[in-house]
């Protein structure tokens, strides 16, 4: 494993493929160089770089951007309990917690998260460390703790306010703090007892406020809607990506044509929650859905919607942090196809996160966040796991 600043500050990686975040490059042997962090050049005629330049040449491998998990939870622990450990845990313990995680997210080819979650303002300490050593884990897109109604969906992390003076209050708060986005539950779920999936927290007046206050400050918006009026409310007011917009009712869940339409006329993206680590069953109602959840995703996607990947990992014991790579298996399945479920955990991810321009894309000008599999993934989706190496802003970590 290298450590920031060890690779030198211009070389170039070779690779028999290039998908590119949209596309395959159509070379049969590409060579990208990498200046100071940045992706600086694309070779794609097969000659041979300046003699001079390091060349990492990974052989047969596709090289590809690093994954993004839109939607991450670096504060819970991915087990069954992890509502109750983390309102036990001291903030110390959450945050070595959290940065194992994090390392443990760049190994397993995730280069930037969206944390949409967390307790304190931790998330905001790691990225700047991240920010620091690329080595220490991803970029970290950081919300801080969520906003909810007084005794609301994970009401535990700290952040309760109940109508439009106190919600502008703490996104203002946040926005002082630093935060590169507001994070409200604008529905129920299930991981807080007390609260239920199909049920709106907030008014759409309420959510209106919220979305005008964060773009105010020049901030993006994510909302976790679960059930109908909580994502249409969350829509018409603005927020700039959908959380789960899963359409759960008290038994199972109802799509709505009209507004899967009205997101779709928008650009609203989508981030849809797949990912599930193979042979863990950690809940049962949410496994009978999962046929309905993945016709519901197909669809969305061929009525035009923009949809990327937030697995919401750490929220039980089938979705660790590293659960990413097997979201984008999941939603290959579902039928759109593996250059669809690539670009939405590349191009698409970064476009929620914000970082449209700077990652998700490998093109000049674009961080040198990389990921290269040894097979193909066009081919064989699968292939997403079997990693050759991870670069991070042009340092190689594994």
């Amino acid at each position: 494993m290298a450590e920031a600043g060890r690779e030198p500050p211009r070389f170039a990686i070779r690779a028999r493929h290039i998908f590119d975040g949209t596309a395959m490059l159509p070379a049969n042997r590409t060579t990208v160089v990498v200046a100071m962090g940045r992706i600086s050049a694309i070779e794609t005629s097969g000659t041979k770089v300046d003699g001079l330049m390091p060349v990492h040449d990974l052989g047969e491998a596709t090289l590809l951007p690093g994954l993004i998990d839109a939607h991450s939870h670096l504060v819970f622990d991915a087990s069954d309990a992890a509502a109750a450990n983390v309102q036990s845990a001291s903030d110390q313990d959450l945050a070595d917690a959290m940065s194992r995680r994090a390392r443990a997210m760049l190994d397993h080819v995730i280069t930037t998260v969206r944390d949409l979650g967390d307790r304190g303002f931790l998330s905001l300490t790691l990225r700047a460390e991240t920010a620091t050593r690329p080595a220490a884990g991803p970029r970290i897109v950081a919300a801080g703790p969520p906003i909810t109604t007084t005794g609301g969906h994970c009401w535990f992390l700290g952040c309760e306010a109940d109508d439009a003076e106190t919600v502008t209050a703490a996104v203002d708060d946040h926005a002082l703090r630093g935060v590169d986005v507001i994070k409200v539950m604008a529905t129920g779920g299930r991981m807080t007892p007390t609260t239920a999936p199909h049920e709106s927290q907030y008014s759409l007046g309420v959510l209106r406020a919220a979305a005008e206050r964060a773009h105010f400050h020049g901030l993006p918006t994510a909302a976790h809607a679960h059930g109908r009026q909580g994502i249409h409310d969350a829509l018409a007011a603005g927020f700039d990506t959908l959380e789960h917009a899963s359409f759960m009712t008290a038994t199972g869940m109802e799509p709505d044509p009209e507004i899967i339409e009205a997101a779709a006329v928008s650009g609203t993206i989508v981030s849809v929650t797949l990912g599930l680590l193979p042979g863990v069953h950690a809940n049962p109602f949410m496994e009978s859905l999962m046929p309905r959840i993945l016709a519901h995703v197909k669809n969305m996607a061929d009525r035009g919607v923009r949809i990327t990947l937030g697995p919401d990992s750490g929220i039980n014991a089938a979705k660790p942090p590293t659960v990413l790579p097997y979201a984008v298996e999941q939603f290959a399945a579902a039928g759109v196809g593996a250059a669809a479920a690539l670009e939405a955990a590349t191009a698409t991810a970064a476009a929620a996160c914000g970082l449209d321009g700077r990652a998700g894309r490998i093109a000049p000008g674009w961080d040198a966040d990389l990921l290269a599999v040894t097979g193909n993934p066009l081919a064989d989706i699968t292939a997403i796991h079997q990693v050759a190496a991870v670069y991070r802003a042009g340092v190689r970590v594994v």
